[in-house]
């Protein structure tokens, strides 16, 4: 059936490629928006230069709860992504194809895909291809987390940043890009850069796919031309007439005003121009009767959570930063306002991916784009509407976490584990707050701030490290088995001197 709808296609050299992706000004679709060209380019000169085979990985990874164009595009039409990944592939003489998950439908339709091509990880395949599945998390959709997690790590971006073109998966060269850009490749190789060129603008031809959704009649998945009036793909989707603000390019985007959603075309350059961002496709409206910094916060919380809990200015500093936007909403003032523009500062640039940048961007637009809300909240006493929450999360505010093999499970948020400190036993020696700076501050004293705490479920094991290290053995950690199961994932301490056992 995918061979009556889009027909044949023929093999392309690898520089002929090249310059079809240079001629439709092909980018990346997963938000980065860097040229494909020069990426292919570059993975071919490091294998030249090298001497090895390269591999290819398409990232169909998509775990943020405003994108969902990717499974559509995964569940719908998975030879497409096929075709324009077996074209660099055999352009490139790679041997080895991965293409990266993290739902369990998406997964199924990969893997039937490959079968219905009679493609697979068998060590006598001339291309091995296979599926890797895994957990949704926002820092999943990273390349580097996703590479690391193909050779075998946790899918977490390593401490340090090194380009997959040059050192990918095993190591070696890596074109690792975005399931729509494989494609959008595709199409292009069979129609040629003339024809796909009369569709959309002359300086980005083609189309985009784009999730609608927030304050919608209809949240849709919708294939659109470049150029298209942002206000139509609005109208389609049902949004109010004149919406508060609309979120472009999802939660690592930027907020426009209802005046500029007017001047705003679908194009990359376009929302650049006006303040927006075109991301990964992700539009969301909200309509004028939610409170805009309310929903941002949920936002804010939600991203901050989200944090791979290794990086000491990410998973310190959003939380710092949620916690500001709460000032303001509490009545904080300007100095709330200060200090929430202070800490997103701090954490750009700072983290071994691009989450702390993305939710520093998404705060600051926030303050930029709602002025009038926020001189409300910090000079009044707040706007007086509701939180509607319009803005897609993900149930409790965590992502499901599908492991193949396995049972769903939640790797985010709190965890049912609570840490205490026993005031008979602490001797301020302040290395709970060396170990586990989420949960413990030292106060003028020198002494831990709190007695008890929630541990975030990314630093269960930090927790349990700071237990066992306290030199006076004055912590101790209790489940809060309250209506739950037991969690299997972190040892409970019990009370008393047999806790000692853990320092052995």
């Amino acid at each position: 059936m995918h061979l009556k709808v889009h027909g044949p296609l023929d093999p392309l050299g690898g520089e002929q490629l090249a310059q079809l992706a240079e001629r439709i000004s092909l980018k990346g679709r997963g938000g980065a928006g860097f040229p494909f060209h020069k990426k292919l380019r570059s993975v071919a000169e490091s294998a030249i230069k090298r001497g090895v085979r390269p591999v290819v990985v398409v990232n169909g990874s998509e775990d943020e709860p405003a994108c969902r164009k990717d499974t559509v595009l995964i569940n719908r039409a998975p030879h497409l992504i096929l075709d324009g990944a077996l074209l660099c592939a055999e352009a490139l003489g790679a041997r080895t194809l991965v293409i990266g998950v993290t739902r369990e439908s998406t997964q199924r339709s990969m893997e039937a895909a490959l079968a219905e091509r009679g493609l697979s990880n068998s060590r006598r395949s001339a291309l091995r291809a296979w599926v890797q599945r895994n957990p949704v998390r926002m820092v999943t959709g990273a390349a580097a987390s996703l590479v690391r997690s193909i050779d075998g790590g946790p899918a977490i971006p390593p401490g340090r940043k090194i380009s997959a073109s040059q050192s990918g998966v095993g190591g070696a060269p890596t074109l690792l890009s975005n399931a729509e850009t494989f494609a959008q490749l595709a199409i292009a190789a069979r129609i040629g850069p003339e024809r796909y060129g009369n569709t959309g603008l002359y300086d980005e031809p083609g189309t985009v796919m784009l999730t609608v959704s927030g304050a919608v009649a209809r949240p849709m998945v919708i294939e659109v031309p470049t150029g298209v009036p942002l206000r139509y793909v609005l109208q389609l989707a049902g949004a109010p007439p004149v919406p508060q603000g609309v979120l472009t390019g999802g939660y690592h985007g930027k907020w426009i005003d209802a005046a500029t959603v007017n001047e705003a075309i679908v194009s990359r350059n376009s929302l650049d121009a006006v303040g927006g961002s075109l991301g990964a496709g992700a539009i969301l409206p909200i309509s004028q009767d939610t409170c805009p910094l309310g929903e941002s916060l949920r936002v804010a919380q939600w991203l901050a959570e989200e944090s791979a809990g290794q990086c000491g200015p990410c998973y310190l500093g959003l939380p710092a930063a949620a916690r500001g936007m709460e000032d303001i909403l509490n009545g904080g003032g300007p100095a709330a306002l200060e200090a929430l523009k202070q800490v997103a500062k701090n954490v750009k640039r700072r983290g071994a991916c691009s989450h702390p940048d993305g939710s520093a961007m998404f705060l600051e637009s926030t303050v930029k784009a709602f002025t009038d809300d926020l001189a409300a909240h910090v000079l009044g006493n707040g706007c007086g509407r509701p939180v509607e929450g319009v803005l897609p999360l993900f149930e409790g505010g965590r992502a499901p976490a599908g492991i193949p093999g396995g049972s769903e499970a939640e790797e985010t948020g709190a965890s049912r584990q609570k840490i205490y400190v026993d005031w008979t036993l602490c001797r301020g020696h302040g290395l709970c707050a060396d170990i586990l700076p989420e949960v413990f501050e030292l106060g003028a004293d020198g002494f831990p701030t709190v007695a008890q705490a929630q541990v975030p479920r990314y630093a269960e094991a930090k927790a349990l490290r700071a237990v066992r290290r306290c030199p006076a053995l004055a912590l101790r950690i209790e489940e809060d088995t309250r209506g739950q199961a037991p969690s299997p994932n972190l040892p409970v301490v019990s009370q008393g001197r047999g806790r000692r056992a853990l320092g052995r």
